[in-house]
Parts: structure tokens; C-alpha cells; sequence
């Protein structure tokens, strides 16, 4: 009989969400505006696929003064967990969380980015947070920076591009390392670090109608790099027994055909996916991206003792967030540019969800693998779920089968990658509440096993419903993954 305790006893089960999805009070407390707080809401309908969220200089500029023609900031309002987290966090523990991934949003601690001393209401509210976490046994999994850069940095510095950012961020980092240092022990640097060289705005730097804007991604990724070395080294330093991980977004890319030129290409798209990660845990730039900075004009600008830095202080455990792969071609007519997520080749041996992301629950298995054979260090799987259009019964139900479907075909592929020998430490489900897309910023594109009564406008009363799933995933938990 096989054995299918694959678990360890002390797995960390739970759930992630970032501050700016879900929070909202984005005037409350003292706080600034951050990145997030001026993306507007795009209905479905008049959305060009790919077209990037970054206003113009002006249009920050403008959003910020309050002038401008734009109403609807979904981040802004979030669903209100700023004021509903003993809610909200009674629900997680209702579900068994061992661990809850959230973010600090940057600009509560520091409003402008750049001022010399926290703001203390700022400081409260985690404290806050983290209190009613630990009164249910639910450890905090913290992200410093989960696309929250407070908007004065990116409008005054052009944010990460500048090289003063890096000191910005390590003041922060050290206000909150020291404040929570009873608190919290796993924390995260920088969320999805290589989506700097594909949604930089929200990375927190301007490149739109810039010259060579790969340059200016990548020089802000160097610096992020520094300040995560930087960060990690303070971390050991107050709280000696924290760990610190890097966050990368992971597309598993496959190659269209046996063609070796197909397989080529795959090879060079997850090559290019790692780097990110290979900086952070290597301590060093691996060899394979010198020859793209030199093909696309990429000029690092280092500083005496970066390389020793990055070197010196490396990262405790790998975490990743994992939603779909992809399918790549070495065709030039339909290949897309290096790095290009989500918008690859149809992949005929999967399924897709309303959103077009490929659904592909071995996919998780290979990067798992792939990530141990790679790194050897402890992996946390940050990000994994399923946006879904759900339907309220009339008896206040919803039945939302698919969404129990997608986790339960992922999570035998997790046991399988522990099967396998591969060391993961925890599991937080992405969206365990209905938040905001980060990338529509669309409220109807649901992800949650708890149900907000709130639509793409704002309506609704934010009343909290339990799913379907909410009930399978809290036997998940308790059971250990045996019940799935």
C-alpha cells in the first residue's frame, strides 16, 4: 500500500493575500499613496490584452493633486480588511491556517518613502495584524514590498532606478525588523522580483516613453538585488533567528515541438526566469545573462562592493508563486519576446481558466523539482490559485467545484514533489479571500475560498460567505494533505 503521508508534521498550510488587495483605508492611519493606489479600473470589455497599467508621469501627477478624471481606484478600497481583519483572520483560523502571507504596505510605515522616522499609527496596525494572528496560532509570512512603493519615490527618484531608493528601503526594512521582531520570523524581500523587467510600474519605476526602458529595468532590478543583500544581512542581524526568502513568479516554459531549436528557446525563456532567483541565492550574476545585456544595450552600473554584498548575503529559503505554464516556439513570426509570460503558444494538453491562464497541475510538480535540483534550499510555495467568475445561490451557497478541482489536482502534485525528496516547508493558497486582481484589478475575478460581497465598482456590503471550497480546504488542512 503506498504511503500517503507525504506532509511533514508541521507543513505550513494557510493562505496570501498583499496589502494593497486587500487593505483599502488607503487615506487611513497617516498612510501615503503607493503605486498600487493609482492604477484605475479598466472594465473587461475595453481592456487591450497585454497593455501595460502604467500612467503617464502626468497622470501620477495628477492622480496624486486629486485632478484627475479617474474615480474608480479598486486598491484603494480593497475589501476593507484594514478595519474587518479580526474578521477576517477569525475566518483563517475557522480553516485551520498554520500560516497567513500578507504584506506591509510601505507607505503605512513610511508615507513619503523617504522620510527619516516611521509613522507610529503605521506601526500599530501590524502590530495589530500580527497579534490577532498569533492569538489563533497563525504564523505571519511577511513581504516588505508587494507592489507598494510609495508613490512620492517613484514620482521625486523614479523609485528602484535610483540608487538612493536602496537606503529608503533598508530604513523601513529595519523599522519593521525591529518593531515585530517578536512577531514575525519568515519574511519575504521583494514579491515576484522578475516581474521588475515586466510590469516595472508596479515595481515601482517609470520606463514608459523613456529610451531603452530594458536598461532602466534592469539597473532598479541591481539595486533591488543590493537592498535585498542588505535586508537580509539586517534581518540576521536583530532578529538572528528569522529566515529571509526571495519571491519569484514562475512560468514553466515548454517547448512547442522536439524541434531542438524549440527546445532551445524553452531552455533560454526559464533560464531567463531564474536569473532572478540566481542572484539572490548564488550571491552572483550567472554567466548566461551577460550575453543578453550585451545583445539589448544592458549596462549594470555597480558601486565598489555591490558583488561582495550580494556574494555575502544570501537569501534562507526559495519562494515562488505558481499559476500556469506556457508554451514556447522558435518560429520568429509567433515568438515572443524573452520573458514574455502567460502569452505563449495554446498548450493543447491543457485546460484553460476564464482568464486564459493554462491550468497545469504537473507543471508545479517539474518546477518543484526543478527548483530543489537547482538551489537545495528550503522552498515555500507563496502564490497558487484560481480566478474564477462565482455565482451566489439564492440560500447564500456557492458552489464552486472548478476552484476545488484546481486545488486538489495541484496540491497531489505538491505531495508527489515531496514524494519525490523535494524539501517545501509550507503552502499558502493565493486569495483565500476575494480580493483585488493585482493585474485587472477587477473584483468579479474571484480567487477566494471566502466569498466579498463587493463588485468591480465598489457595491456591495463586504459581507463575508464561505464557499464550497472554503469547507474542503479546512479538511485539507486538518488532515494534513491526506484528505483531499
Amino acid at each position: 500500500m503506498k504511503n500517503k503521508k507525504a506532509f511533514p508534521e508541521n507543513f505550513l498550510w494557510g493562505g496570501a493575500t498583499a496589502a494593497n488587495q486587500v487593505e483599502g483605508a488607503y487615506d487611513v492611519g497617516g498612510k501615503g499613496l503607493t503605486v498600487a493606489d493609482v492604477i484605475h479600473f479598466v472594465p473587461k470589455d475595453e481592456r487591450v490584452e497585454g497593455e501595460s497599467v502604467e500612467p503617464s508621469r502626468e497622470e501620477m501627477e495628477a492622480i496624486a493633486k486629486g485632478t484627475s478624471e479617474y474615480t474608480n481606484f479598486p486598491k484603494r478600497r480593497g475589501i476593507d480588511q484594514y478595519h474587518r481583519y479580526k474578521e477576517d483572520i477569525a475566518l483563517f483560523a475557522e480553516m485551520g491556517f498554520k500560516v497567513y502571507r500578507t504584506s506591509i504596505a510601505w507607505a503605512r510605515i513610511f508615507p513619503n518613502g523617504d522620510e527619516l522616522e516611521p509613522n507610529e499609527e503605521g506601526l500599530a496596525y501590524y502590530d495589530r495584524l500580527f497579534d490577532e494572528c498569533k492569538k489563533y496560532g497563525i504564523e505571519p509570512l511577511i513581504t516588505l514590498s508587494h507592489c507598494e512603493v510609495p508613490l512620492n519615490l517613484v514620482l521625486k527618484y523614479n523609485g528602484w532606478a535610483d540608487r538612493r531608493t536602496i537606503h529608503f528601503f533598508l530604513r523601513y526594512a529595519t523599522a519593521c525588523f525591529t518593531r515585530y521582531k517578536n512577531k514575525v520570523k519568515y519574511w519575504l524581500n521583494f514579491n515576484e522580483i522578475n516581474m521588475v523587467a515586466e510590469e516595472p510600474f508596479i515595481d515601482g519605476i517609470i520606463t514608459k516613453g523613456l529610451p531603452n526602458p530594458k536598461q532602466i529595468s534592469f539597473q532598479a532590478f541591481h539595486h533591488q538585488a543590493v537592498a535585498g543583500a542588505l535586508t537580509t544581512k539586517r534581518l540576521h542581524e536583530i532578529i538572528p533567528d528569522a529566515k529571509m526568502g526571495l519571491m519569484l513568479a514562475r512560468v514553466l516554459a515548454y517547448p512547442e515541438t522536439c524541434n531542438p531549436s524549440d527546445i532551445r528557446v524553452a531552455q533560454e525563456v526559464n533560464e531567463f526566469n531564474y536569473f532572478f532567483a540566481d542572484v539572490q541565492v548564488f550571491g552572483k550574476y550567472p554567466a548566461f545573462i551577460k550575453r543578453y545585456f550585451a545583445e539589448n544595450d544592458i549596462h549594470i552600473e555597480k558601486q565598489t562592493g555591490d558583488d561582495e554584498i550580494i556574494a555575502a548575503h544570501t537569501v534562507d529559503f526559495v519562494s515562488f508563486s505558481y499559476y500556469d505554464s506556457t508554451v514556447v516556439t522558435s518560429d520568429p513570426a509567433r515568438r515572443l519576446p524573452l520573458g514574455h509570460f502567460r502569452f505563449g503558444i495554446k498548450n493543447p494538453y491543457t485546460a484553460e481558466s476564464d482568464w486564459g491562464w493554462d491550468i497545469d497541475p504537473v507543471g508545479l510538480r517539474i518546477a518543484l523539482n526543478d527548483f530543489w535540483n537547482r538551489y537545495h534550499l528550503p522552498l515555500f510555495v507563496v502564490e497558487n490559485g484560481f480566478g474564477a467568475v462565482d455565482k451566489v445561490e439564492s440560500d447564500g451557497t456557492i458552489h464552486d467545484d472548478y476552484r476545488i478541482d484546481y486545488f486538489r489536482k495541484h496540491i497531489e502534485q505538491l505531495r508527489e514533489a515531496i514524494k519525490d525528496g523535494v524539501n517545501v516547508i509550507g503552502y499558502t493558497a493565493w486569495g483565500p479571500i476575494d480580493i483585488i486582481s493585482g493585474g485587472t484589478s477587477e473584483m468579479s475575478k474571484r480567487y477566494g475560498f471566502i466569498y466579498v460581497d463587493q463588485d468591480d465598482y465598489g457595491n456591495g456590503t463586504l459581507a463575508r460567505l464561505r464557499k464550497d471550497s472554503f469547507w474542503w480546504y479546512k479538511g485539507v488542512i486538518e488532515s494534513n494533505g491526506e484528505k483531499l
